[in-house]
């Protein structure tokens, strides 16, 4: 796969970059040496690889729901800036 100067342009237009003559001359020749060794991978022989989405084995590490006591309501509300009826009172954000 090559990329082509109008390649590079039609990205920096989504990205609204400006981008000078010589930048685009340069990043015209960055990208495509990137994607010329990614090519490279096309040449492995994958048949008989696992497909995995972590390299290591990875396993659930939260701990497991358990009901206990809830912190009593004049604790929770200690360093409330404001509170009514037991509640956390906060400023309206709609209108």
């Amino acid at each position: 796969m090559s990329i082509t100067i109008q390649d590079v342009e039609h990205v920096a237009k989504l990205a609204r970059l400006d981008l000078s003559e010589e930048e685009k001359i340069q990043f015209t020749e960055q990208i495509g040496a990137i994607l010329k060794y990614a090519e490279k991978l096309n040449e492995l022989d994958t048949e008989q690889v696992k497909a995995t989405t972590h390299v290591m084995e990875v396993s659930n590490v939260m701990r497991e729901d358990e009901v206990r006591e809830s912190l009593p309501i004049d604790q929770v509300l200690k360093n409330a800036p404001d509170e009514d009826e037991g509640q956390f009172k906060v400023p309206a954000v709609l209108e």
